[in-house]
């Protein structure tokens, strides 16, 4: 019997896959990465699974996070298409394999960080944990027109070539 993908996700979603399971994994597997890189407790693999099981556990039993993991979910997706496009019109435009001009890695990675920044602050707002959070919904327009412009100028300053200057020669 072959059953559909909506089907199946419509009853992982009523079995609380999505809601409960989901982000346990999530937070245990970044829990247990941070103690077993950090070394807290040496090299003690079961110490670290405890206290990561207990973490995500924790975590899972607050509404607010379970709220917070299914709104930053949906946003991340939205921010990872937005750099996916970005990266795709920088490939038009620039030629990734100059290893002379790496500017525009920069200014990709500081768009990253300000699309990862807008990310966490809508998922933040729409759970009400930002205290003042009206004012995004007022003015995120602006505040995207204003990351777009400096965003580009960024872009042009970095993919310049050094030495090269619009002055007319003699001046």
């Amino acid at each position: 019997m072959a059953a559909d993908i909506g089907f199946v996700l419509s009853t992982w979603q009523q079995l609380g896959v999505f809601e409960f399971i989901l982000p346990f994994m999530l937070i245990f597997a970044i829990s247990f990465g941070i103690l077993t890189r950090a070394k807290i407790f040496g090299e003690q693999k079961a110490v670290n699974s405890i206290i990561a099981f207990a973490l995500a556990g924790l975590a899972i039993s607050f509404s607010q996070v379970r709220l917070f993991f299914g709104s930053i979910s949906g946003n991340l997706a939205m921010g990872i298409v937005v750099l996916l496009a970005v990266l795709i019109l920088i490939g038009l435009f620039v030629d990734i394999n100059d290893t002379s001009n790496t500017g525009w890695r920069n200014g990709l990675a500081a768009f990253g960080v300000v699309v990862a920044l807008i990310v966490i602050l809508v998922a933040l707002s729409n759970n009400g944990m930002v205290i003042g959070y009206g004012w995004w919904n007022l003015y995120w327009p602006h505040i995207i027109v204003a990351i777009v412009v400096v965003g580009s100028i960024i872009a042009v300053i970095a993919t310049s070539k050094p030495g090269s200057s619009s002055a007319p020669a003699g001046h």
